[in-house]
């Protein structure tokens, strides 16, 4: 297999994906225009377009001139029902049409998996975190009936009680379906994509074999790279679609919402203080934790080391003596105790802020609830959306010890490479096992 050159992208990418740096790039390209076209034209198609009326969610006609507002409501309720129908054909539509291009321009041996499945993957987690927006609206409903039956005994009667308990069963049975079948689609998708690296690694192994844990990187490292990736990944994507389905949730609720503590009035208040609590929270995780990636990579690297040894002490009598292996654990033991250390202050960071992080919405809307400007439905909402968007925004911070991981691994997955490419080890690579005493 030919060499890779120094302007191709990294291995674990080209491994799998078909020319990733023009295809991730013409998939956020894409995606910004379908977008942009939605809500230009694509919406307005719908009555024309929509195949939604051959299963029942057709677009209705208007509400007759004279209608009470309970009709105007079911026709307005029909149409949204309509509309979204119609986004899951268009949203179909355009990832056929974007994986078709691909498919015809750069083919690819892995390309049913890394553009077919991905666009799959995508669309059905944009589908979930839309089930999530249906359960966010149930618990405004809900505890809005709650509030009823508890002010004005036998106001709500138990049908009208246990259907909506029964509507929630019958999201969240949909919702429980389609997380399986997601998670069993994405561990295919995963492993799919370590077989393409370890593929591409083993074809190099005479050149890549001399490397400090070779068969370790190959077997270990692209396994636990494989696995990073689908919780990691999956949780970016379903970040991102949760922060575009919410943030208009919330940005809707905030007229709720007059004054917030410190601030005072200010426009679209909640949405101000979770972009502002989620920033914050990053930038401070990000500064307590800077150190990590380098500690997790001399880690395995340390690991390594005292595995190799003793690999070689089963075949070679004079291999894996005592001194050795003392001086090899030691060198272990440094490291971890470095890395607890520093994990010390890191959780001590982490798990304040997202303890804090629980109040900052009742702290926010503590104003409107003291004035009773809010119901209970409405609170519910507020502070369900508030969660949504807010862990959105903290991707970096509720994921950061994952991603320290992936760092560390795919340092280690880059030395093969830098091989590859006739270009030298990284500095951290020619470094000595040992770590002085000082750095403790």
């Amino acid at each position: 297999m030919a060499a890779v050159t120094s302007n191709e992208a990294t291995i674990v990418f080209t491994s799998f994906f078909p020319k990733p740096k023009i295809f991730f790039l013409s998939a956020v390209l894409w995606t910004g225009l379908c977008m942009a076209f939605w809500f230009l034209l694509g919406r307005d198609l719908g009555q024309s377009l929509s195949l939604g009326g051959l299963i029942g969610f057709g677009f209705p006609a208007a509400p007759l001139e004279g209608a009470d507002e309970a009709q105007a409501a079911l026709v307005a309720a029909a149409r949204e029902t309509a509309l979204d129908v119609w986004l899951y054909q268009y949203m179909i539509v355009c990832g056929a049409v974007f994986v078709v291009l691909w498919g015809w321009l750069a083919p690819h041996r892995w390309f049913r998996w890394s553009v077919g499945a991905s666009a799959v993957i995508i669309f059905i987690t944009w589908f979930q975190v839309q089930l999530d927006v249906m359960i966010n609206n149930w618990f405004g409903t809900f505890y809005d009936m709650v509030q009823q039956a508890l002010g004005t005994p036998g106001l709500v009667t138990a049908e009208r009680f246990y259907g909506q308990l029964a509507t929630f069963a019958g999201i969240a049975l949909v919702a429980i379906t389609v997380a399986v079948v997601t998670r069993f689609l994405v561990s295919h998708y995963i492993f799919r994509w370590r077989t393409a690296m370890n593929e591409y690694y083993v074809a190099n192994w005479s050149r890549l074999r001399h490397i400090e844990g070779a068969s370790q990187r190959v077997q270990e490292d692209t396994m636990r790279f494989a696995t990073v990736m689908e919780g990691l990944g999956v949780n970016m994507i379903d970040s991102l679609m949760t922060l575009i389905a919410f943030l208009p949730i919330l940005w809707g609720l905030s007229a709720h919402v007059s004054e917030v503590p410190i601030f005072g009035q200010i426009p679209q208040a909640l949405v101000f203080v979770a972009v502002l609590w989620a920033a914050f929270g990053t930038t401070i995780l990000a500064v307590a934790g800077v150190r990590l990636p380098g500690l997790e990579f001399r880690n395995q690297r340390v690991e390594a080391a005292y595995r190799k040894e003793l690999v070689l002490g089963e075949d070679h009598a004079d291999r894996a003596q005592p001194p050795t292996l003392d001086m090899l654990f030691a060198e272990v033991r440094r490291n971890y105790f470095r890395l607890y250390f520093n994990y010390l202050y890191f959780n001590v960071v982490r798990y304040g802020y997202l303890q804090a992080g629980v109040l900052v919405p009742y702290v926010a809307l503590g104003p409107s609830i003291v004035g009773g400007a809010l119901t209970l439905g409405v609170m519910q909402q507020v502070v369900r959306a508030f969660g949504r968007v807010e862990s959105s925004f903290q991707y970096l911070v509720l994921s950061w010890t994952t991603i320290i991981e992936l760092i560390s691994i795919y340092k280690r997955l880059r030395a093969f490479e830098a091989t590859l490419r006739y270009e030298p080890l990284a500095e951290i690579e020619r470094e000595g096992t040992p770590v002085p005493a000082s750095d403790l």
